[in-house]
């Protein structure tokens, strides 16, 4: 199968935080493997911007490094890797003061769709969204893109939302969800209202519940510092899990277009039932003998953060009327997966007896590893012995189905970046969508912050508090097993 790749206008994309972490890992070798697919014309630009005092040559050597690392097979092509250099530069600046501002605006082209990524921390959107008004780097062109956190609470996302607001409209705000860039994320919509055989079935009517599982393997790592003051409720919940359960749950749109699709979304959140404190497990990664815990990993003794989160969400409309959706993420797990599992409810009428055994339908949709989706169906098991009924998996792991090419898909910035440059914010939150996730989200803290909850320790390596698993044997259901 040939992908197509079609080409983005011109663009100047500033790199705000040019030399961190994010753009070394994500943002440039994204960038590259887009050069390398031809989608990005001759004359785009990208110009890193940070505190760093260096030139072009020295930038360029540092984003050659991060190619090489990170880039995969393609930087082994040094003649694309001096092309993509070529239209690389760099800018000194300072986020709250005057210098560097000048020489940005010198290196900014008219006529050209301009980008800017607010790759830094929160606390400098502001001052970055003024600066770049006041040197007259807000045009019609202009969009901003701002990676997550926005906000820690209801009132900074609304502060932060007014601060941008301030420069910049709506349509030119891009709030980046690396989840949302994923292709098994889109092709939910795809599955969803591109198939006859599922929509109809895509109600409470046929489903019994859903789950929505991220987990990691690893521990808070270097970020204790900030996960120990956000949590996973903070880190995952309110952003990457939401917006899955917005995409799984919402109803369709009129059209596949940016406003459409998120004012469904933003209906499945606001419809979203306060949550009874015995739908909440929270949970914290032990010390084992070989690794530290994680009160160790943040270094606070004290702390009351959950590292793992369990929730039983109900969504208050007539689709999903008493269909419940069960929520967790947790880190130092036994298996790295993110996946959303349907489970159908059992036939009406059985024919075969008690001896058949029970069987449903269970559409499982794989974010990571593996993309792709499974749905389990009924059928005989072979051999003479009666009718005996066993479940197998229909099978569709993208790099099987698709092909070679599959295995090398775009990855989610790279996606989401050239949608920036289109100016297509259908894979984007909007204002209202964040500020209405955390509505949601802030009493649900406030709860346990009030009653002195204390995190269920459990076992690294295992998945998760044994709260969670009676979370689910309450209702007479279990969690799908955490496989890699």
């Amino acid at each position: 199968m040939v992908s197509r790749v079609i080409p983005v206008d011109s663009f100047d994309l500033v790199i705000f935080g040019g030399t961190g972490d994010l753009a070394r890992r994500k943002i440039l070798p994204g960038l590259f493997r887009r050069f390398c697919a031809g989608q990005m014309p001759p004359e785009a630009q990208i110009v890193g911007a940070a505190r760093s005092e260096m030139d072009d040559s020295g930038y360029r050597e540092f984003v050659a490094e991060a190619i090489h690392e990170f880039a995969g097979p393609l930087s082994e092509d040094a003649a694309q890797v001096e092309g993509f250099l070529e239209r690389v530069c760099y800018v000194a600046i300072d986020a709250k003061g005057e210098a560097g501002w000048e020489e940005l605006k010198s290196k900014v082209r008219e006529d050209l769709v301009h980008a800017f990524y607010f790759s830094v921390a929160p606390s400098l959107f502001g001052d970055i969204a003024e600066r770049l008004h006041l040197h007259g780097l807000a045009g019609d062109e202009s969009r901003i893109v701002v990676e997550k956190p926005f906000g820690k609470d209801l009132d900074s996302a609304r502060e932060l939302n007014a601060t941008l607001a301030k420069h910049f409209d709506e349509h030119q705000i891009y709030r980046i969800d690396h989840y949302l860039g994923k292709e098994t994320v889109q092709n939910l919509m795809a599955v969803r209202f591109g198939n006859v055989l599922f929509e109809p079935l895509w109600n409470a009517q046929y489903v019994d519940h859903i789950q929505i599982t991220v987990a990691e393997t690893v521990g808070v790592g270097g970020r204790g510092s900030y996960y120990d003051a956000s949590g996973a409720m903070r880190d995952m919940v309110q952003n990457h899990l939401m917006q899955l359960l917005c995409l799984i749950a919402m109803e369709p749109p009129a059209k596949f277009e940016p406003d459409a699709v998120r004012d469904e979304k933003l209906k499945v959140i606001r419809a979203l039932e306060p949550v009874e404190p015995y739908h909440i497990v929270r949970g914290q990664y032990d010390k084992s003998k070989d690794a530290p815990g994680y009160r160790q990993d943040v270094e606070n003794p004290r702390s009351f953060t959950e590292s793992f989160l369990a929730l039983k969400l109900h969504i208050s409309n007539w689709r999903w009327a008493g269909t419940p959706f069960y929520l967790r993420t947790g880190k130092k797990l036994k298996a790295r997966t993110s996946e959303i599992v349907v489970v159908f409810k059992d036939a009406p009428h059985s024919i075969f007896g008690a001896d058949a055994g029970r069987h449903r339908n269970v559409l499982a949709i794989r974010l990571q590893p593996n993309e792709g989706m499974t749905l389990d169906v009924t059928i005989k098991e072979p051999g003479p012995g009666g009718m005996r009924l066993v479940d197998v998996p229909l099978d569709m792991t993208f790099a099987d189905a698709l092909g070679p090419e599959a295995e090398q898909a775009t990855e989610a910035y790279e996606r989401l970046i050239m949608d920036v440059i289109r100016g297509n914010q259908t894979l984007f939150m909007r204002g209202d969508e964040v500020e209405a996730a955390w509505a949601w989200t802030d009493p649900i803290i406030a709860g346990w912050t009030a009653r002195s909850d204390v995190p269920k320790p459990y076992d690294q390596g295992g998945s998760g508090p044994e709260d969670s698993l009676m979370l689910m044997h309450r209702d007479g259901r279990r969690w799908r097993e955490l496989k890699g």
